[in-house]
């Protein structure tokens, strides 16, 4: 079986060809069943990993002790790349959602190829700096734009890669994602039923309308 090679998408993305291969040597990797853990909030964070096959939720804990989702990413999805840098507590638990295999990358691993190699140092400190821009515009997303324009683009983003755009999360766990109420989020989901842009189920919601639900996605500009 052919050795699961490292996706050029997200941090990741527009990896020169030397970087890649050094990462890609140094990858392992680890199969998940579903409900498996990969780590824990506040577990030691020490490497980055990339999904290959299946999906993970990432969720944290509140102060009461109440879980709330935070996102689901799927195949090719690149996260715990901070730690790639700086080692630290995770900030989320990651849990297979079904079967999932994910490649990972440690920090020593990395470092000590990078010692060997010092002209990759740049083009990793390149990577650092886009997903630092990323994570600035995400936290500027979730205090500035209006709750309506964040859940459109919450589902766009959930149910990329999903078949007939289907999204089998409760109304309860969308709020959570979007650091929203469930009352709003529902006022919201049914307004757009009644623009035929989504049905909603007891399993879930349904994207009808992909490009109404994109128009919806961007902010109105006053």
């Amino acid at each position: 079986m052919p050795r699961d090679q490292l996706p050029q998408t997200g941090f990741l993305s527009g990896i020169s060809e030397g970087l890649k291969q050094m990462l890609e040597s140094q990858a392992t990797e680890v199969k998940l069943a579903p409900g498996e853990v990969l780590f824990e909030q506040g577990d030691a964070g020490d490497a980055l990993f990339a999904i290959t096959s299946g999906a993970l939720e990432f969720s944290i804990l509140s102060a009461a002790g109440r879980k709330l989702s935070l996102d689901i990413m799927r195949t090719g999805a690149v996260f715990g790349e901070i730690a790639l840098f700086d080692p630290g507590e995770r900030t989320a638990t990651a849990t297979a959602m079904e079967a999932s295999r994910v490649l990972r990358l440690r920090n020593r691993d990395v470092l000590s190829q990078i010692l060997r190699h010092p002209e990759l140092a740049g083009d990793l400190l390149r990577l650092a700096g886009q997903r630092m821009r990323w994570m600035g515009n995400q936290y500027n997303e979730q205090v500035f734009l209006a709750m309506p324009v964040r859940l459109a683009r919450k589902l766009l983003h959930l149910t990329s890669e999903t078949r007939g755009g289907r999204l089998a999360l409760s109304q309860a766990e969308l709020a959570e994602f979007i650091g929203a109420t469930r009352e709003a989020v529902s006022k919201t989901l049914a307004a757009w039923k009644r623009g035929g842009v989504i049905e909603i189920s007891r399993g879930g919601v349904v994207i009808l309308d992909r490009a109404a639900l994109h128009g919806l996605a961007e902010p109105e500009l006053i």
